[in-house]
């Protein structure tokens, strides 16, 4: 008899702007699983927040009854923002990633870049705003510069940013960004090349190579990070000295260990022209897409799409059995 396969739940879909990322990186991971210790369970949470009830019988103890652990391929709220990670932990179920903690920071770019000031990692000048009436194109220009992003402070991939260059530009792009969050971020624009970073582990978490992002449209859009295949070039590895590689490689785990981040997660980086690296951002479930830099990072440093879900997996029980040793009286 041969060992029982471990039932892997593929989380997917969710009440996002980003679900149809979530589609494609779902259906990426589904078919590069290694069968022979893996069975894939795919759960869908529709647009709507409604789950799936045809792909997993919902009825008895909890959705995630018939399995071992789930892999929440979820971007964006209510999959990558802590959400869902309290309510696997509540089932007691060991998941990919990072936990509540982790996740919610991750996602929250203004609650991030505070902590990682703190923790003495360098990052770009920042505003935050809670309130439309509030905000004065004059002061945000004065404290800022020209041009600056407007982005919603907890979504990713580059849904409700703006680039703003003018007056003209500002009230369109303030409206839009609350469209999609109760709190913006206003960041200043730094001249420079994106580099990325892949981090994979819990505690002691390793760096992959340095990537970089060589945008075809004026920033790297959404489009052309999931719909136009042309929209960037992904340079790996980046074109960069050895000193800046290594650099931007601590960075990258120091910014990972600092947001309380388990499992992978993909740091952002500004390079500028005279050799400062400043921390934009973490991304705590990157896209899993064929033209996703997470995987790609890691092919280029050895472990294979396979081996790096394979890894993944495994990460997430350890920790799980690590939590459960924990007393929960006394």
């Amino acid at each position: 008899m041969g060992t029982k396969k471990i039932r892997v739940g593929v989380l997917f879909g969710g009440k996002s702007a980003e679900h149809e990322v979530s589609l494609q990186s779902a259906e990426n991971v589904t078919d590069a699983i290694d069968i022979r210790k893996y069975e894939a369970v795919l759960i869908k949470i529709e647009k709507d927040g409604a789950w799936n009830r045809n792909v997993i019988d919902l009825s008895s103890k909890h959705p995630f009854h018939e399995v071992d652990v789930v892999f929440p391929i979820l971007h964006g709220p209510f999959g990558e923002d802590g959400t869902v990670q309290g309510l696997l932990k509540l089932a007691g179920v060991p998941f990919v990633g990072s936990s509540v903690l982790g996740s919610a920071v991750g996602m929250d770019k203004d609650v991030m870049k505070r902590l990682l000031r703190d923790a003495g990692i360098p990052i770009g000048k920042f505003l935050v705003f809670k309130d439309p009436s509030e905000i004065d194109f004059e002061k945000v220009s004065g404290t800022l510069g020209l041009p600056f992003f407007v982005k919603p402070a907890n979504l990713g991939s580059s849904v409700g940013v703006s680039k703003v260059k003018d007056a003209t530009s500002f009230e369109k792009a303030i409206t839009d960004a609350f469209q999609y969050d109760t709190k913006i971020l206003i960041e200043e624009f730094i001249e420079g090349r994106e580099i990325e970073c892949a981090v994979l582990g819990n505690d002691v978490p390793i760096a992959s190579g340095v990537g970089e992002i060589i945008p075809h449209q004026e920033f790297y859009s959404y489009d052309a990070k999931y719909i136009d295949a042309d929209g960037a070039a992904l340079e790996i590895p980046a074109k960069i000295s050895d000193e800046t590689r290594e650099r931007a490689r601590e960075l990258a785990t120091q910014t990972f260990k600092a947001l309380s981040c388990e499992g992978l997660g993909r740091v952002d980086i500004f390079l500028k022209k005279d050799g400062t690296l400043l921390v934009n951002e973490i991304n705590t479930m990157p896209g899993f897409t064929k033209i996703s830099m997470y995987p790609k990072l890691w092919e280029a440093s050895g472990i294979s799409y396979t081996d790096l879900i394979d890894r993944l997996i495994l990460l997430a029980i350890e920790r799980f059995q690590r939590e459960q040793k924990l007393k929960t009286s006394h």
